[in-house]
This record gives C-alpha cells, structure tokens and sequence, in this order.
C-alpha cells in the first residue's frame, strides 16, 4: 500500500484511528477483509491455509481457534488484516468474541500482533478476560512475554471494557501421533527459539508421558519458559 504523495493517509476502523505521515509507516489492522468461508485445505497450530473461490487464503491463527477447527475440512473464520509496508499478514479465529479480544489487546500499548496471539494460545480468552477483569497482574505475568508494567496496563485500559464482554467457549482435545513434531512447530511459529521449544516439550512429555492433547502439551511447554 503507497502512502507517499499523500499529506495525511487517515485510517478509521471500529476499534482504532490513525494518522500515517508518508516519511513512516506504522502497522494498521484493516477491516476490508472481515470474515473467510471455505475449505481449510491445510492446518496448523498456527497457521490455517483457507480455500475461497479457487483463491488459497494463508491466515495466522491462534492455538484456541486451531483447536475449535482441527476436525472440520471447512467453515468461517473472522478475520483481521495486519498491514505493514513488506507485507499483509491476515489474522483468523473461530468467532467474533476472540476477534473482539484480539483486537481489544492490541490496542494496548506494547501489545502486537505477535504478543497478543501468544496470549490467546496460552489460555483461553475466556481465562485471559477473568485475569484481567479481576486485576489478576501476577496471573498475567506468567504468560510468555508479558512483564509486570505490560500486566498493569492491560488491566488498566480493559478492564472495564472486558467486564462488559463475557465468552464461552469449549475447547476440543487433540490427538495427534506426530505430537511432539506438532508442538515443535506450534511453539516455533509463536517466536520460540527451536532448542529452547524442544527442551519444553520434552520436559512435559517426560513429567505428563500420557498426555495425547496437543493443546495441553504446548500450554504446559509455554507454562516452563
């Protein structure tokens, strides 16, 4: 997208506005793509190749939105789409209130995209929102990422937000035979270095050795960093 030429670039969307000079270019979550319906061709715990019409949509997806969709061949995703300058990077989940969180989480300052998807794939969005509504700093500083001032925040500009904003959701197990490849994979494409990944899943998997769940094998890894 060119913003050169142009004294101002204005983007407004539901959740945030902002003003691009053309000398930067600030990440935006555009609204022009809302919502994919088709067939999940290849999947991922983060990441969902999505069919539409003949056209291959690749979005980023959380580990809650990977376990709502891990047994279906196709169905609806709502979608938010990062635009940077060197890409556009399409974010998925299963329903509107994750989407909701999502967004409600980047708003916050120093929140990204990255930092927020890590969020929701640690706990559920439901366990995110009660941590925050009940002021819970310590609870959040367990998630990979998040510092106490980070905590704080959070609490501080959702709170009264999120208690207005209850979620239910179900999460489904997982069985996987190539467990350990698939949490290698999982951990890896949320920003963790390999050896340190694979040092966690081997740690859960020799402490929990009947675990079959794929989800609760990534959030026990993520739990150890």
């Amino acid at each position: 997208m060119k913003v050169a030429g142009f004294k101002h670039w204005l983007f407004y969307s539901k959740h945030l506005t902002f003003n691009l000079q053309p000398s930067t270019f600030s990440p935006i979550f555009a609204a022009m793509i809302a919502y994919l319906d088709g067939k999940f061709v290849y999947k991922s715990p983060a990441m969902v190749h999505v069919e539409v019409n003949g056209v291959g949509y690749e979005v980023q997806i959380s580990l809650n939105t990977f376990s709502k969709i891990q047994n279906l061949e196709k169905g609806v995703l709502q979608t938010a789409l990062l635009i940077r300058e060197d890409a556009h990077i399409l974010y998925g989940f299963f329903d509107k209130a994750e989407k909701e969180i999502f967004l409600n989480l980047i708003s916050v300052s120093g929140i990204g995209a990255t930092t927020a998807r890590m969020m929701l794939s640690y706990m559920k969005p439901e366990e995110l929102t009660r941590l925050i509504v009940l002021n819970d700093i310590h609870g959040l500083e367990k998630i990979k990422g998040i510092g106490k001032k980070t905590a704080e925040r959070l609490v501080l500009e959702l709170k009264d937000k999120l208690a207005k904003q209850p979620f239910d959701l179900n999460i489904s197990p997982l069985k996987y035979n190539t467990l350990h490849t698939d949490a290698l994979n999982a951990l890896m494409a949320l920003g963790i270095a390999r050896s340190t990944a694979d040092q966690a899943i081997q740690r859960v998997t020799q402490t929990n050795p009947s675990l079959t769940s794929l989800e609760d094998v990534i959030k026990k890894a993520l739990k150890t960093l």
